[in-house]
């Protein structure tokens, strides 16, 4: 159906003139355009997740399993912290923000990537990190120097809460995820 706008007859127009007769046009000049900015996009769910399995690893007991990994030498957790932080970051319940892989570095390397890494980290708001730190397979004689450097200085670092060895799938004893205490600001 095709329909055509007809022109107003003299009598609609006398009366639509008669309606406004007395207004006053607003002015063009001078106007507010509002347009908002949109705002950012926040991980809601990621925080709501991380907030979750913060509080239950803070309030709940500990597990059988928790009581057999007390003292394991490939893990790390800051003193007077719940048990359960550490066995959460094991179990993956953190979402990996961001990693670096020390393939190819020597430790003077390696002991600044890693500085600037947990520093820039820090100050994004990224909890949880994966630092690949190789087996060892490229040292002379096979050994690992790095993982047992890195350990030491994520040991020292005051911001680590802790850290442990990733699952095979995502680098084994070869990367450590590490869990750095929250900046307090908003994301």
């Amino acid at each position: 159906m095709n329909r055509r706008r007809s022109e107003p007859s003299a009598d609609d127009l006398a009366a639509f003139l008669a309606a406004v007769d007395g207004a006053t046009p607003l002015r063009r000049e001078g106007r507010v355009v509002f347009d908002p900015p949109k705002p950012s996009p926040r991980p809601r769910q990621r925080e709501i997740d991380e907030a979750a399995v913060l509080g239950e690893a803070l309030h709940a007991p500990l597990a059988v399993d928790d009581w057999l990994d007390l003292g394991g030498a490939d893990s790390f957790l800051r003193p007077g912290l719940p048990r359960a932080i550490l066995r959460d970051l094991r179990r993956g319940r953190w979402s990996i923000q961001d990693h670096l892989d020390l393939h190819g570095m020597n430790r003077h390397q390696a002991h600044a990537e890693v500085t600037a890494f947990l520093s820039d980290s820090l100050l994004a708001g990224k909890r949880c990190l994966r630092i690949v730190h190789g087996r060892g397979h490229g040292s002379p004689g096979r050994e690992a120097i790095l993982r047992r450097l890195v350990k030491s200085w994520l040991g020292r670092c005051r911001d680590v809460l802790a850290f442990c060895h990733a699952p095979p799938s995502d680098g084994g004893d070869g990367a450590l995820w590490v869990l750095l205490k929250g900046s307090g600001k908003p994301r």
